[in-house]
């Protein structure tokens, strides 16, 4: 049975549930994808890591300073802006997402809550106070190059992007946001995301288990096998802004 878009529309609480997926349509490169030029030898997960940095600083920070560049060289796609206008039409959204970029902020979305931090959110690695100022994205990031990081301003400690590397633990505040709202929810669509990763993978499944509706947008198949799961395969970009016509037409 396909899913009726009339849920959606009669929904109280809709949760938005996104990855990787979603900021690969506005092309910025995954962690799937192969890593080139000076990194090109690496493993991701070796510079995505508080070891990785305090062996050389100067490659990671350079590194994330190049996601930075090609971050902000990527603008919303048609799934950022259908996920932000949603919240226009039901009474509650609430956005949780995997990804570190600011793509869903600057489509509109607010109070984003983001599981794996903010790319641009920095931190001392010493003593984890936040930067005292915005850090600016130095000219010759998005050439690739080693790039020594700024130091903390209380400790000279060397600054560090705000994001969950490997080997450590999510937001414990941001996931219990996250996991409240999937317990409350009437539908929740998993919009972009494998749902393999845990803890974030039991998201869908915690929402399933309180009784909403879970829909998957995805452009491959993931398992539906509860009734009160749906697929719907494709782009974000191009479901949701159709299944928002839908909807609310």
């Amino acid at each position: 049975m396909p899913f009726d878009p009339t849920l959606l529309a009669q929904a109280r609480h809709v949760v938005v549930f996104t990855g990787a997926g979603v900021s690969a349509e506005s092309g910025i490169a995954t962690f799937r994808d192969k890593l080139t030029g000076l990194w090109a030898r690496f493993d991701p997960a070796q510079l995505a890591s508080a070891e990785g940095f305090r062996a050389d600083p100067a490659l990671v920070w350079g590194w994330y300073q190049m996601r930075r560049a090609g971050i902000a060289k990527a603008t919303p796609n048609p799934g950022h802006l259908a996920i932000a206008a949603l919240a226009a039409h039901v009474p509650q959204l609430t956005l949780i997402t995997q990804n570190v970029d600011d793509l869903h902020e600057r489509a509109g979305s607010h109070a984003v809550l983001h599981l794996h931090g903010r790319l641009d959110a920095f931190r001392c690695l010493d003593c984890a106070r936040p930067a005292d100022e915005p850090v600016a994205l130095p000219e010759a990031a998005a050439h690739g190059c080693r790039i020594e990081p700024p130091r903390c301003a209380c400790c000279a400690g060397p600054l560090r992007p705000g994001v969950v590397w490997f080997g450590e633990m999510l937001p414990e505040a941001v996931l219990e946001q996250a996991f409240a709202a999937a317990r409350q929810c009437d539908v929740l669509l998993s919009v972009g995301t494998s749902g393999l990763v845990q803890p974030a993978a039991s998201i869908p499944r915690m929402a399933l288990a309180a009784g909403a509706t879970v829909v998957h947008v995805n452009p491959q198949p993931v398992p539906c096998e509860h009734p009160r799961a749906f697929m719907l395969a494709g782009k974000a970009g191009e479901v949701l802004p159709q299944l928002l016509r839908q909807a609310f037409a």
